[in-house]
């Protein structure tokens, strides 16, 4: 994968909590990116993945650890899902 290299100012506060040691901010800031990119739904999980040189499903234990799930659905969308599913189920056994 093709990287670009950029220079951003934060306060120095802020530093602070990204990480303990100075070496490690670089990797943290990309982490955060990547997390919330996944979490707003521009990325896919398996490009997080690739971005943060992990595989798939450890990416989706690290997101969800940290509160991000890895099924996004509201109560109704859920219902609709299970529906759908007992209606093909259903079709498929006669």
């Amino acid at each position: 994968m093709e990287t670009q290299k950029i220079t951003i100012e934060l306060p120095s506060e802020i530093l602070s909590l990204v990480a303990a040691r100075k070496k490690d901010i670089p990797s943290r800031i990309l982490e955060y990116l990547i997390l919330e990119l996944y979490r707003i739904g521009e990325i896919s999980s398996g490009k997080a993945a690739q971005c943060l040189s992990m595989e798939r499903s450890e990416f989706i234990r690290f997101a969800s650890r940290l509160g991000i799930p890895f099924i996004n659905m509201d109560r109704d969308e859920l219902t609709e899902d299970v529906e759908h599913a007992r209606r093909v189920s259903e079709e498929a056994g006669k």
